[in-house]
């Protein structure tokens, strides 16, 4: 897997950003230390100028990569599914069995994170925090809408529709595969969260995983 992804570019709509935080060093370190500070402050408190002040740098300098702090949390959002969708793509590729595919699909999109030392600028452990407890500030928006015709979520959709394709190859009688591939994960950001804050609320927990809650959900669903 890192010896694939290290030949590959994760891909984010262009139209986000002004200019691509990968090509220069100071980009990188925009979204190294974006990642850490909405982690410490949150996204509401976080500013181009707490972060220009964080990295030694102009806030201006932010502003000539991306123009408000909502396309910078585009930004980390697009990244962090194109990031799932790569490890998604090379896991399942040489499975023939699609319900092994959509096992293996299930347990990359809700699992607990780990440290992918292929991109060292980019903490995937923290950066999957801020898309479970942040994610939703990103298109809960009154622009959604014109930002979903300009392209901004398409990696987003596009993972959605491919464990659709997965359910619907398993079932094709199945009435609502995209409705459950992306309750699929929508809900495991939502268990996460859940299980870190409202413990209450969710069976999941230390021995739990919201992995297991939605592979026997699926699976009961579709095999009706």
């Amino acid at each position: 897997m890192k010896s694939l992804l290290s030949n590959l570019k994760i891909a984010v709509p262009d139209k986000i950003y002004i200019k691509d935080p990968e090509s220069s060093s100071l980009g990188k370190r925009i979204i190294e230390h974006s990642i850490l500070l909405i982690d410490e402050i949150g996204f509401d408190n976080f500013t181009f100028k707490k972060l220009g002040a964080k990295i030694g740098s102009n806030e201006s300098s932010v502003y000539r990569y991306f123009e408000s702090k909502h396309k910078l949390l585009l930004y980390l959002t697009s990244w962090y599914w194109a990031w799932i969708e790569y490890q998604m793509v090379f896991s399942t590729f040489n499975m023939p069995d699609k319900t092994e595919q959509l096992l293996r699909a299930i347990e990359i999109v809700t699992k607990s994170i780990e440290q992918d030392d292929t991109f060292t600028h980019i903490n995937e452990i923290v950066l999957n925090k801020i898309i479970i407890n942040e994610y939703s500030k990103s298109y809960l928006t009154k622009e959604v809408d014109s930002e979903n015709m300009e392209g901004y979520f398409v990696v987003y959709k596009r993972l959605i529709t491919r464990i659709s394709d997965i359910i619907n190859a398993i079932n094709p009688d199945y009435k609502f595969p995209t409705s459950l591939a992306s309750t699929i994960l929508e809900g495991a950001l939502h268990q996460h969260f859940l299980k870190d804050h409202f413990k209450s609320i969710t069976d999941c927990n230390d021995k739990v995983s919201p992995t297991d809650f939605f592979k026997e959900l699926t699976f009961n669903a579709i095999s009706k």
